[in-house]
């Protein structure tokens, strides 16, 4: 009888089971309401649009090639991710849902006088859309087409997309120059000029004194100079004189090869602008006033803060004149036990001996950690004719460089042969490099 049970039983699992993999295999159920487009196109078959806006601006752009252009009322090139998203989302706006099939009064939606519209024509067809009020929730913007009467609901994050003005419509890049390719930087302000160039992939200070550069200082200047983007275009631009553009405050050179971009830029416009010009077009706009903080500051704000540029891991010999005493320290290679190559520290001068590697380690980075904290630009009174110590190192296969450090009742000061001036550091400089010289020996 059990056996008989079991054959029953078995018998309704089978097919039961079959079922639940069958379904288990379409994968999950999409129960999420399907929804109309509002336009069957493409958006790389969109060759033309015309955008009029809530403020009143009617813009026509055209597709030339791969980029967009404005052709109306004005001539340029077109900010092209702006429209990239405005013919994106044509392709791809859905109807959310019905409003009225036949709505008595298109006022009720702000569809008697839409606040939006945007026309696209693709294989010679013009389609357009227009946009009246948002929801009462605003999450939904009332729409509908010119040729047909009904009005539905688009999301209302749309509105922000096609609602734009000609100057939003536009680039508003400044400068069109490669920043990657830039290999030279002059500023002119209050009557200096700063000069720096990139030679072998490193940036230099060329004038007024030529110094090492903090690249990372200058390649930054480089960026924000050729990211600079126009707030606001001035309509009338006869006159340079208004906007302190005929004697500029700045004037910033950008070269790349035989190529160089120059920006002009005047006096204050509305808060936290200045008046700007492209010397090779008419435009008179407006800029953020941050960039002409930044081009104002002295060039010794782009010099190289290390005073070293070996480190530990690199370096291979290590000199130190301190009370007329001479100390040398020699990385070597030496053969374990095993016969196996390892690196040792020894003083190679003015006794020859093993010393602890971790304490030379140490002297290293007391030394190689040391920076500027300003500059003055010459080296009397500093005590650097007479220096308290000088260290010199080899590292990364034969390169080389020296350090001399030196005190007075006005502050501590170290030099580089090659670099103008002096720089200033911090005492204790100097007292973490003799403590540790000190541990060593």
């Amino acid at each position: 009888m059990r056996g008989l049970r079991f054959i029953i039983l078995l018998l309704i699992a089978i097919p039961l089971a079959w079922y639940a993999y069958h379904d288990s295999t379409k994968g999950p159920v999409d129960d999420s309401p399907k929804r109309d487009k509002v336009f069957t196109v493409e958006a790389d078959k969109i060759d033309e649009l015309e955008i009029k806006s809530e403020s009143g601006d009617r813009t026509t752009l055209r597709r030339k090639g791969s980029n967009w252009e404005i052709v109306q009322p004005i001539a340029a090139s077109a900010d092209q991710a702006a429209v990239s998203g405005i013919t994106s989302n044509l392709s791809s706006v859905e109807i959310q849902r019905v409003i009225d099939e036949n709505p008595a009064d298109l006022k009720e939606f702000g569809l008697a006088e839409p606040r939006v519209e945007v026309a696209f024509k693709s294989n010679g067809q013009q389609r357009r859309l227009q946009l009246g009020q948002k929801t009462p929730s605003g999450s939904d913007v009332y729409a509908k087409l010119p040729d047909a009467k009904k009005v539905f609901l688009v999301p209302s994050f749309l509105d922000s997309t096609f609602n734009r003005s000609t100057f939003d419509l536009r680039d508003k890049s400044v400068l069109k120059l490669d920043r990657e390719k830039v290999d030279t930087v002059e500023v002119t302000s209050g009557g200096g000029t700063t000069r720096l160039e990139k030679k072998n992939g490193e940036w230099q200070i060329a004038a007024p004194p030529s110094g090492r550069a903090e690249f990372g200082a200058i390649d930054g200047l480089v960026s924000r100079i050729s990211a600079v983007q126009m707030k606001s275009i001035v309509p009338d631009a006869s006159d340079l004189k208004k906007y302190g553009l005929d004697k500029p405050a700045v004037t910033v050179r950008l070269g790349s090869g035989s190529s160089q971009a120059t920006l002009l830029i005047g006096g204050p416009a509305e808060t936290g602008s200045v008046y700007a010009k492209d010397f090779s077009r008419p435009t008179v706009f407006t800029i953020e006033s941050t960039l002409l903080d930044d081009l104002k500051k002295d060039a010794s704000e782009y010099r190289q803060k290390d005073l070293f540029d070996a480190r530990s891991f690199n370096t291979t010999r290590l000199e130190i004149v301190r009370n007329g005493q001479t100390t040398v320290f020699e990385k070597t290679k030496v053969k374990d036990k095993d016969g196996k190559e390892q690196e040792k520290w020894r003083q190679a001068a003015p006794a020859a001996r093993d010393v602890d590697a971790a304490k030379i380690e140490a002297l290293i980075s007391a030394a190689t950690g040391a920076r500027a904290t300003g500059f003055v630009d010459s080296t009397a009174k500093t005590g650097l004719d007479k220096p308290e110590l000088s260290l010199a190192f080899k590292y990364d296969e034969g390169k080389e460089e020296r350090v001399a450090f030196a005190r007075t009742k006005e502050g501590a000061y170290a030099s580089r042969p090659g670099s103008p001036g002096a720089a200033k550091v911090d005492a204790s400089v100097i007292d973490a490099i003799v403590k540790a010289l000190e541990d060593v020996k």
